[in-house]
């Protein structure tokens, strides 16, 4: 696996369930040649700890933000306390996850309270947006619309893809990158084969968004990094190539978009 290069776009390593064997994971997704992860952030209290735990393996960067089920948290303060947080380490390179959620939280007013300052400190910064995005597709670009026309829309990835091809081809003209997670591995999961069929080869991502939704054939059991190797390959599949193109376009379109060779 040393010739294949992935990269697991949007994973959650700090939960309680990985505290006993984070260092064999870390040895897990190395051995599958998962060379970078962007752990993505769901509250403003995790911040400290995405912060100690990228500095202790070198593949994790991280983003800084509030998740759309968490909005009842933001306060007048907290695009501030990002700001800061993304200016003092330069191990973060996105602001999210954020986005809208209507499945679980009908609450519209106070996610997008809660959405739009963070939408803003990411164009201020220059950063890219991790979107998370669920029963909320047309709202979601409407307000990234309204954004655009005021040229202030952030480049970005909508993560965990669920929604239709319609709907991701709106996105993709906005400029947004698609990132699929183990959902496109369920049998069942026919609009998001369809779109994996057919996204540009230069706008797509992968993930596990560990440690849920792990891909067949890890179904049931906690998702890891490693994992992101069973997404390529189903891609791949779809998508009539082989394991080493989706590892190189993937990797490359992740590159593109969190800039982590800046970094280096």
């Amino acid at each position: 696996m040393s010739d294949i290069e992935l990269i697991d776009s949007h994973c959650h390593l700090i939960f309680e369930n990985f505290e006993k064997d984070l260092e064999e994971v870390i040895l897990r997704l190395r051995s599958r040649g998962v060379k970078k992860l962007v752990h993505a952030c769901c509250e403003l209290k995790e911040i400290p700890k995405l912060k100690k735990i990228s500095q202790e393996f070198n593949e994790i960067y991280y983003s800084v933000g509030l998740h759309p089920l968490e909005a009842k948290k933001w306060e007048p303060s907290s695009q501030s306390f990002l700001r800061k947080s993304a200016l003092e380490d330069r191990r973060v390179i996105a602001v999210g996850e954020l986005g809208l959620d209507f499945f679980k939280n009908g609450d519209k007013t106070q996610q997008i309270d809660a959405l739009i300052p963070q939408m803003e400190l990411a164009y201020e910064l220059e950063l890219p947006v991790i979107i998370h995005c669920r029963d909320a597709a047309n709202e979601m670009i409407e307000i990234c619309n309204n954004l655009s026309k005021k040229g202030k829309c952030p480049k970005g990835v909508l993560h965990c893809w669920t929604g239709t091809p319609k709907e991701m081809e709106q996105f993709l003209e906005l400029g947004f990158y698609i990132s699929f997670s183990g959902i496109v591995t369920f049998p069942k999961a026919n609009e998001i084969h369809e779109c994996a069929k057919i996204v540009p080869n230069n706008r797509y991502l992968i993930e596990t968004d560990a440690p849920f939704l792990a891909p067949v054939p890890h179904r049931g059991k906690r998702n890891e990094p490693a994992f992101v190797e069973n997404v390529a390959n189903f891609l791949a599949d779809l998508r009539s190539t082989d394991l080493t193109t989706i590892a190189k376009e993937s990797s490359q379109n992740a590159k593109d978009l969190f800039k982590f060779d800046l970094l280096s």
